[in-house]
């Protein structure tokens, strides 16, 4: 006859393996969403202080010398340390090998499976993207395409204010702040939103009924 401490020994056993199996799966799966909402500061601290740096380096310099400068760091790193454990295991006349051999061993080569597969969902994304524009300036919707018209000109002016790095810049600071802040005001905000949407919506409504009755039936078409 089985012991019952032993069971239930092995219950509890069983149910801290799962509980960390399940929270190194959850720390595995820190999606951009927790990144945005600042579920672990430290983390998003370093991605968005990394990324406005690296813009801001683009926007003062060239590509190529950003490009050029972070990888000359990396490499003056490297060096640097191999140097010294190529020093230090003289000194000390071990045998502990290559420093980075751990990393060297693994396999950094992209499987054919992967890249066929981001390749199919990039693929589905880009013709989406052509049948709407097709869709838009081929003027199947009168009103959408009088939408995306009246959004390029509203664009013609932030170009005209900004340029690419600038707009790059600003999104990547709202990315990072409007999430938090929406989270915190989240029904206030979506009040107000559904008062945005409610005008835009009547007054679509109300140039949809003066369009021609000719425009009414292709888009009903």
């Amino acid at each position: 006859m089985a012991d019952p401490m032993n069971q239930s020994s092995q219950i509890s056993s069983s149910q801290g393996l799962n509980d960390g199996h399940s929270a190194s799966s959850k720390d595995s799966k820190f999606s951009v969403t927790d990144l945005v909402h600042w579920r672990d500061p430290k983390k998003s601290g370093v991605v968005f202080g990394v990324s406005l740096l690296l813009l801001l380096s683009l926007a003062a310099f060239s590509v190529i010398s950003v490009v050029s400068y972070l990888l000359l760091a990396l490499l003056c790193v490297t060096i640097s340390f191999r140097i010294y454990k190529s020093v230090i295991q003289a000194v000390q006349k071990s045998n502990e090998g290559h420093p980075f051999k751990a990393l060297m061993e693994k396999d950094v080569t992209v499987p054919p499976e992967t890249f066929r597969k981001h390749v199919d969902v990039c693929l589905t994304h880009v013709n989406r993207a052509l049948k709407q524009m097709s869709r838009l300036f081929l003027v199947e919707d009168l009103v959408d395409s009088l939408k995306l018209a009246v959004v390029m000109w509203l664009m013609t002016y932030v170009g005209a204010v900004f340029n690419g790095i600038t707009i790059l810049i600003l999104a990547d600071i709202l990315l990072f702040s409007v999430p938090p802040i929406y989270e915190k005001n989240k029904t206030q905000i979506d009040h107000y939103i559904d008062i945005a949407r409610t005008q835009v919506n009547n007054t679509i409504a109300k140039l949809q009924e003066k369009l021609p009755g000719s425009l009414k039936r292709c888009k009903a078409e």
